[in-house]
C-alpha cells in the first residue's frame, strides 16, 4: 500500500489530469502537499516505479497509468454529490407517470450523457415492450428483398435480405403471411425463438424454398431484436476529448459502436456499479466503461457510460447509482 502522502499525491494528479488532460508537474502541487518540489518529484518517481504514473516525452510532468486509475477508483475516489439542478432534471423523468419504463431509462441516460460529456448505452430495456405489429417484404431483385418490421409502438426497422437464387415471389409472400398470422403481438425478443419452434416445423408445407427464406428472416429478426433492445446517446462525444484527436482512432471506436457483437460486450452481469478501465473494458483499450445491471420485476438490462480513461469517475459513478436506485425503487 502507498503512504498517506503518496495516496494524496496520486489522487491530486489523477483529478488534475482528468480536468486538464495536461501532464502534472511538481510545482503546482507544493501548496496542496505542504512539502518541497524535490520531495514531490521523489514521490512521483516512486509512483512511477510502482506503475501508477507515467512520464510523457513532451513534459517533465506525469500522467496516470491504467494501473494508477485502477488504484484511484478502488482506494481513493469518493462519489461526488449531485447538484440540485441535476437531481431536479432527472427527478422530473422519474416522476412522470405517463412514461413507460423504457422511456424513463433512455431519457435519463440521455441526460447523463449530456452531464458527463460521454456516450451512454442502454441494453435490454425495450425489446420485450415492443411487440410485432406487421411484417412486409419488398422485392429488390431476383435474389434480394427488403424486410420491413413495424412494432405496436410505431418503431420501424428494415433490412436488406439475400434470399438466394430461385426463390419465388409467391414463397416470400407466403412466409410473410405466416409470420403475420402466427407472430403478430409477440414481443420482439421472443420472435427468434418462436420462428425456431413454431414457424420452422411447418414452413416446408407451404414454401418450396423454405430453408433460405427461413434463415434470412431468422437472422433479420435476431438483429431487429438487438437493435430495438439498444439505445445509445452521445456516441460522438468522444470527439470532444484531446486524446481522441487521432482520426484513425476515433473511427475505430465509432465503428465498434456500430458493431452489434462489440456493443454486446458492454452488457453488465453484476448488480453493482462497476468501473472497467482500458483493457478491462473488453471494448477498447483507450476507453473506460462504467456500468451496472438494473432489475425491475421480470425486466432487466444494462445502463453504461463509455468515456476516456480520464473520465470523471466520481461524478459518473454517483449518477449511475442514482439512476439505478430510482428505476428499481
Amino acid at each position: 500500500m502507498l503512504s498517506e502522502r503518496q495516496n494524496k499525491l496520486l489522487k491530486l494528479i489523477v483529478e488534475e489530469y482528468i480536468k486538464t488532460a495536461q501532464p502534472v508537474g511538481s510545482s503546482g502541487l507544493i501548496d496542496e502537499l505542504k512539502c518541497s518540489s524535490a520531495t514531490i518529484r521523489n514521490e512521483m518517481a516512486t509512483l512511477e516505479d510502482v506503475g501508477y504514473l507515467e512520464k510523457t516525452h513532451t513534459s517533465s510532468g506525469r500522467i496516470p497509468s491504467e494501473a494508477g486509475y485502477r488504484y484511484y477508483v478502488d482506494h481513493l475516489m469518493k462519489p461526488k454529490e449531485m447538484t440540485g439542478e441535476e437531481v431536479l432534471r432527472l427527478q422530473r423523468i422519474f416522476d412522470n407517470k405517463q412514461l413507460v419504463l423504457s422511456d424513463v431509462i433512455t431519457r435519463s441516460m440521455e441526460i447523463i450523457s449530456e452531464i458527463t460529456n460521454c456516450t451512454s448505452v442502454v441494453l435490454g430495456s425495450t425489446a420485450s415492450e415492443n411487440k410485432l405489429k406487421q411484417v412486409e417484404a419488398v422485392p429488390l431483385s431476383d435474389e434480394k428483398i427488403i424486410a420491413i418490421v413495424v412494432t405496436d409502438k410505431g418503431h420501424i426497422e428494415h433490412k436488406e435480405l439475400d434470399v438466394g437464387k430461385n426463390v419465388l415471389a409467391s414463397d416470400v409472400k407466403k412466409i410473410v403471411e405466416l409470420i403475420n398470422k402466427l407472430l403478430v403481438g409477440t414481443p420482439l425478443d421472443e420472435i427468434s425463438e418462436k420462428l425456431e419452434f413454431e414457424i420452422k416445423p411447418i414452413i416446408s408445407n407451404y414454401v418450396k424454398s423454405h430453408e433460405a427464406l427461413y434463415q434470412a428472416f431468422y437472422n433479420a429478426f435476431s438483429e431487429f431484436s438487438f437493435k430495438n433492445n439498444m439505445h445509445m446517446s452521445g456516441r460522438t462525444k468522444l470527439l470532444n476529448y484531446k486524446e481522441f484527436d487521432n482520426v484513425d482512432k476515433i473511427k475505430e471506436i465509432l465503428n465498434k459502436f456500430d458493431d452489434d457483437n462489440m456493443v454486446k460486450k458492454i452488457e453488465a452481469d453484476d448488480n453493482d456499479v462497476n468501473v472497467y478501465i482500458g483493457h478491462e473494458s473488453n471494448f477498447d483499450d483507450d476507453v473506460s466503461i462504467i456500468k451496472t445491471k438494473y432489475v425491475v420485476g421480470e425486466k432487466e438490462g444494462t445502463i453504461a457510460i463509455v468515456g476516456p480513461k480520464r473520465m470523471d469517475y466520481e461524478k459518473t459513478v454517483a449518477l449511475l447509482d442514482f439512476i439505478k436506485s430510482n428505476i428499481e425503487r
